[in-house]
């Protein structure tokens, strides 16, 4: 993460700040203030006052990852070089509204679902490189953040089961080739594979793009021959603010959502030098 926020950083510089450096005194010291345009989750405060106080900016004030924003909120107080503080405002902004707007997505999302035992988590649908990011703000939103890389987990899903056959052909070959330490999931779209990776104890089925109403189908069937205890269910796939509560109160065990990543609006937050 710290390697990334280096490239963000001299991405953004190119070869320099020429427009500070062309109207900016050098070694002209400001005090500055990370103002909400917006309501939410904070996330990423963290992140942006190390990444300040990497570059010899002092953070005098700053809000925890976590708290509850609104608008004209003030997040941070900086007091430091003119220079550095403005060479990094836009990188640190970038991330620390994208991870905002992501943690309050997530939010959102787990209030919806607040009166049942559910869990609701992310997906890898995130933004290249920054990843691990959006992972940490779903954790701070109140979101499981699901496989953070692919050797978290064995996840199998359609492709690999078209390379390899049925989906029960897939679950067994991996169960003969994967350690016990880590956990297998499968996805499957249908109530006989559900039903046959069950039975062969698969520790979480993903149940793909189904109904509420096929999704009830399979626990009851799960229910009607005594193995809805073998693995944990998991849905995924077309879920909404709309629907979820109607997934939620079948009895599944976690609800996925890329969504939360790979759609959710960052907050808006600004960065203003207070005058002399």
């Amino acid at each position: 993460m710290d390697r990334i926020i280096e490239y963000m950083l001299e991405e953004d510089e190119g070869f320099g700040d020429i427009t500070s450096e062309a109207v900016v005194d050098e070694d002209k010291t400001v005090t500055a203030h990370i103002i909400s345009k917006d309501e939410g989750i904070l996330a990423g405060i963290d992140i942006i006052k190390e990444m300040f106080e990497s570059k010899n900016v002092q953070v005098i004030f700053n809000l925890k990852d976590g708290t509850k924003i609104a608008k004209n909120d003030l997040l941070m107080c900086l007091k430091g070089d003119a220079r550095t503080i403005l060479l990094l405002e836009r990188s640190a902004l970038n991330l620390l509204m994208r991870m905002s707007g992501v943690a309050s997505a997530a939010d959102y999302y787990v209030n919806l679902v607040n009166d049942y035992d559910v869990i609701i988590a992310g997906t890898r649908k995130t933004l290249p490189a920054i990843g691990k990011f959006d992972k940490q703000a779903l954790k701070i939103g109140g979101v499981d953040t699901h496989r953070f890389s692919l050797d978290d987990m064995v996840l199998i899903k359609d492709n690999h089961i078209a390379s390899v056959g049925t989906p029960l052909e897939t679950l067994l070959k991996a169960k003969e080739n994967v350690s016990f330490s880590k956990k297998i999931e499968i996805e499957v779209e249908s109530l006989k594979d559900a039903v046959d990776c069950v039975e062969n104890k698969a520790d979480i089925v993903m149940l793909d793009n189904m109904s509420p109403k096929e999704v009830e189908e399979v626990l009851e069937e799960l229910i009607k021959l005594n193995i809805r205890d073998n693995s944990l269910i998991e849905v995924s796939g077309g879920i909404t603010a709309e629907n979820i509560v109607d997934y939620a109160k079948l009895g599944i065990d976690i609800i996925s959502l890329g969504a939360l990543t790979h759609s959710s609006r960052s907050l808006n937050f600004s960065l203003r030098i207070l005058e002399d």
